[in-house]
């Protein structure tokens, strides 16, 4: 018998997948920052990366990391406590492409040391490419990274340590980390009482001969498969940063006892617990009572992964509505071709070359910090008002993006629910935009005479453009009232927008024009479009963003 056919409609009309594509050749915008920081040399290993990243099966292991969510194994069938959390394969293969990158270590010599040269402008490239694909992964890759400055406050512990985190291996045994071919790092700051406030924990410390046992809890500890975490506690002399291995030095499972996997909004692929500690075995890393100061080490490094992590979303946001828009018709024309829609994704494009700009010239500052005090003012004052204003604008820029789509942007199928989902965790993670505003505020406090330099040099590097100067006397002025915290937002945003105005002056001057135009001389009306730019340039942005 023949099988009937039923056919209601032919499907045409509809974009295909943005995929089997360069993701770093692609992007004028950032192959010109990279290079305008120092990285020109990497433009074929990251071109490399970037056909990887943009592969169909690259996005394929993004997708069903995140649909396979990690599964909290408490105990085994007979009681016994286990304490592990199974990842689904996809994301085990994510991870290793990013291991194998060096996306985790490679800012560091095999010693611990700064790599120079431009590893982190590189460094960041590689991982901008890869939050376009898949971001819950990077979380571990990010920790693993950021770790390494906080382990410099102990060398004997960095010396031990550095051989297997400086391999491009990714060993997700659950063995002890001596053991491995290459481990992840992660932390444990907050407790249930405290959120930001760190010195309210009341996690304690116990000396044990010449190491320490903890007791007490965290309420948000991500990747809770890593090797080992630096973790906050309560020492005779205060709060303190130590080391915590998954197993003790005696090979047992360490006491670290996990409560249940948050239900997370986004950021699904990626595991984050609650935890306890029952005594469990740690190592101190540095001084007693320092460990703030220790581990900030490691959050400016991840704050500034924050901020990478939300332009790369950025960026994939607006490459998938060109593509669309370049594919659809609506009313007998393209959508890329109607005036009101380059308005929208013009205006788009124009924020994401000023943040890829700026992110990059942020990495420039983090290579020359060892060497240039300069810098090393720029990245202390300038990474929480990065981190604030680029991870603040993800969220709002995204759904414009799904937008661009209508429902096909919204459904799950596609990437941008996702990366929408995704988008708050980095203005939430290390610190949200109030403690960027603040930290400002004490970076300016601390370093009035160094920050005063950096706004000056900003002046500089951006006169002429429209509303400049008018934004450095306001800055100045607003850093220097009395009530300075209360409109410390307002001050932090007009001196991220300066720096992205300068970055970007520095790379594509006609475009700073434009991009200060509407958000230094005007406020940005908050709604992308609701701008007025000349038909040509709108038509160069949209070239530089997706080459046709």
């Amino acid at each position: 018998m023949t099988q009937a056919i039923f056919s209601t409609h032919e499907v045409f009309n509809q974009s295909p997948p943005f995929e089997d594509v360069d993701l770093f050749t692609l992007d004028k915008p950032l192959v010109e920052a990279v290079a305008a920081n120092g990285g020109g040399s990497a433009q074929g290993e990251l071109a490399q990366f970037g056909e990887q990243w943009g592969s169909a099966a690259m996005a394929e292991r993004g997708r069903i990391a995140n649909e396979n969510t990690p599964k909290l194994r408490t105990f085994d069938s007979r009681g016994n406590r286990r304490d592990v959390v199974e990842f689904h394969p996809a994301y085990h293969e994510l991870m290793a492409h990013s291991a194998h990158a060096g996306v985790h270590n490679s800012t560091w010599t095999a010693q611990g040391k700064p790599a120079g040269g431009a590893a982190e402008v590189v460094r960041a490239a590689k991982f901008y490419i890869a939050a376009q694909v898949e971001t819950g992964h990077l979380c571990p890759i990010t920790m693993t990274r950021a770790a390494v400055a906080a382990l410099a406050s102990q060398p004997d512990l960095l010396a031990r340590t550095m051989p297997v985190i400086a391999t491009r291996s990714y060993d997700p045994s659950f063995v002890p980390w001596w053991e491995k071919r290459g481990v992840t790092l992660g932390m444990g700051m907050t407790e249930k009482q405290g959120g930001t406030d760190v010195r309210a924990n009341m996690t304690r410390a116990a000396r044990d001969g010449d190491a320490y046992r903890i007791t007490g809890h965290k309420w948000f500890m991500s990747a809770p498969m890593c090797d080992a975490f630096l973790v906050l506690a309560q020492a005779e002399e205060g709060l303190s940063c130590f080391f915590m291995p998954r197993f003790a030095p005696d090979g047992s499972v360490n006491a670290i006892r996990f409560q249940r996997l948050k239900d997370k909004l986004g950021n699904r692929s990626n595991a984050s617990s609650e935890v306890e500690f029952h005594g469990a075995y740690a190592e101190r890393i540095g001084e007693e009572g320092k460990g703030i100061r220790t581990i900030i080490q490691m959050v400016q490094l991840t704050r500034q992964d924050c901020a990478i992590a939300s332009a790369g979303l950025m960026r994939s946001g607006l490459a998938h509505a060109l593509h669309h828009a370049r594919h659809r018709s609506v009313f007998q024309k393209h959508l890329a071709d109607q005036p009101l829609m380059q308005a929208v994704l013009s205006d788009m494009a124009l924020h994401v070359e000023a943040t890829v700009a700026l992110v990059m010239r942020l990495c420039r500052a983090f290579d020359r910090t060892p060497d240039e005090p300069k810098e090393a003012a720029y990245m202390r004052l300038l990474t929480p008002a990065i981190k604030y204003w680029t991870c603040k604008s993800a969220p709002g820029f995204l759904y414009e993006a799904m937008e661009c789509l209508g429902g096909n942007g919204y459904v799950e199928e596609g990437i941008l629910a996702r990366h929408y989902r995704e988008a708050p965790v980095n203005a939430i993670w290390e610190g949200s935009g109030n403690v960027m505003c603040l930290d400002v505020l004490r970076a300016l406090s601390r370093e009035a005479d160094a920050a005063s330099a950096i706004l000056q040099e900003l002046a500089g590097q951006t006169q002429g453009l429209p509303g400049a100067s008018e934004a450095v006397a306001f800055i100045g002025k607003a850093f220097r009232r009395p009530d300075s915290e209360r409109v410390a937002r307002l001050a932090v945003e007009k001196l991220a927008l300066l720096a992205a105005s300068a970055a970007l002056n520095a790379v594509m001057p006609r475009h700073a024009e434009l991009f200060a135009a509407t958000r230094l001389a005007t406020t940005h009306a908050g709604m992308y479009g609701a701008v007025d730019i000349a038909e040509s340039d709108m038509r160069a942005l949209l070239e530089r963003a997706l080459p046709h």
